[in-house]
């Protein structure tokens, strides 16, 4: 072995402390958990009572109430988290969303239910922001990439994991599993120590504390804040719509076959955590957040144009399709890294944390689009419209972003 890869080797294996391996576990709960609604949806609601007709209703409903829990707990975790700390938003996020998946598991009301998902989404919202956050200011800045693919290629396994659990068992003993789950990791996260970042922040004193409005009050802020955003619209796209309405897809490309959209979703986030696998990597070699983004969308663009106009005619190879757009958008960690390395410390927390949540919730606006355009254009077209639009919008975020690979982070915003 040269002395180049036993550099690499050591380097990366320097990434794999406590803190990055508790955030990767809690990402991966996260992912559970986030996800098992989609899945025992249907199972779920049949069980409590209600009709087909009812479970379409009712299911929206719910899964907007965990949406909108998503949103307000995005900016609260993260402005606790520049208030109190990392490590605090971490116990807090994990210890609410485990409890309320732990009561879903006995829910017996869909009122009780539709409340339940929404502290459960609540909880969610701190996860990913804070642990990107905590890894970002711990790690050296030569290894942050590597850090950022760790934590999505471990937390993204998660949804896999969902999959199974509901397969192998039943929809209860699903919720339990997920709620245990981050118990566990509570009790593994009492050694996690805090940001010094932070902790250096918190010495200065309140003359550097800043209202977390000012994100959306000051211009430069702002512009920062939305091509953040900006950057990961493709990704919640693709699993939002492509991925979740992958049976429509199939059926507009004429093929025979019966295609399942569970299934879609599965090829697509097995895709999702080799290409963060490779972001990760890929941005360490080319030493650069903005090229590895701008070729992981480029290669999303190429998925896309296969699904739509590459004359898909069998099930296998749609699936090996939404297995390569999976791959291609593999970024989603690295554009929370970039995120948390825009801002400076005091607003790092809040910025990436609501940043995580919001590009989620783009789907409630995507997705709308989608369906208003599918009864005059059919599914494909409508597809290609909605791809259109979030391409152009992350390109032209991307454009004249900051490079921020390397980036000393000990700095705060004025």
């Amino acid at each position: 072995m040269n002395s180049r890869s036993t550099q690499k080797t050591t380097a990366f294996s320097s990434v794999l402390t406590l803190p990055v391996i508790v955030a990767s576990l809690g990402y991966f709960v996260d992912v559970y958990d986030l996800l098992l609604f989609n899945i025992v949806r249907v199972p779920s609601l049949k069980d409590l009572g209600l009709s087909e007709e009812e479970i379409s209703v009712v299911g929206a409903h719910i899964y907007n109430w965990q949406q909108a829990g998503l949103l307000l707990g995005g900016f609260l975790w993260g402005i606790l988290g520049d208030k109190l700390g990392r490590r605090s938003v971490l116990f807090g996020s994990i210890l609410t969303y485990s409890l309320a998946n732990v009561a879903c598991g006995f829910t017996t009301h869909i009122e009780v239910y539709a409340l339940l998902r929404f502290i459960a989404g609540f909880g969610l919202a701190g996860e990913l922001g804070a642990g990107i956050t905590l890894i970002a200011e711990i790690l050296p800045r030569e290894l942050r990439g590597y850090g950022a693919s760790v934590v999505a290629s471990v937390g993204l396994a998660g949804a896999i994991a969902a999959f199974f659990a509901v397969k192998l068992t039943d929809w209860r003993v699903a919720y339990f599993i997920g709620g245990g789950m981050g118990l566990v990791l509570l009790a593994m996260r009492v050694n996690v120590l805090e940001s010094n970042l932070f902790d250096s922040s918190i010495k200065k004193g309140e003359a550097n504390r800043i209202p977390w409005w000012t994100i959306f009050t000051n211009t430069n802020r702002l512009k920062r804040y939305l091509r953040c955003m900006g950057i990961g619209l493709p990704t919640y796209m693709v699993i939002g719509i492509y991925a979740t309405f992958g049976n429509e897809f199939a059926k507009a490309l004429g093929i025979q076959e019966e295609v399942q959209a569970g299934t879609c979703v599965l090829y697509t986030y097995f895709g999702i955590v080799t290409g963060d696998i490779f972001s990760g990597f890929f941005s360490q070699w080319l030493q650069s957040r903005r090229k590895a983004i701008f070729w992981m969308i480029l290669m999303t663009v190429s998925g896309v144009i296969w699904l739509i106009y590459g004359k898909i005619d069998t099930a296998n190879t749609l699936y090996l399709c939404y297995a390569w757009l999976g791959f291609a958008i593999g970024y989603i960690a690295m554009f929370l890294t970039t995120t948390a390395e825009q801002f400076g410390t005091n607003l790092r927390a809040t910025v990436t944390t609501s940043i995580a949540n919001n590009v989620r919730a783009t789907v409630l606006l995507t997705l709308p689009l989608f369906q208003f355009l599918k009864p005059t254009w059919g599914v494909l077209s409508a597809g290609a419209i909605v791809a259109m639009l979030c391409f152009g919008l992350a390109l032209l975020s991307l454009w004249n972003m900051e490079e921020t690979y390397g980036k000393e982070l000990d700095y705060e915003e004025e």
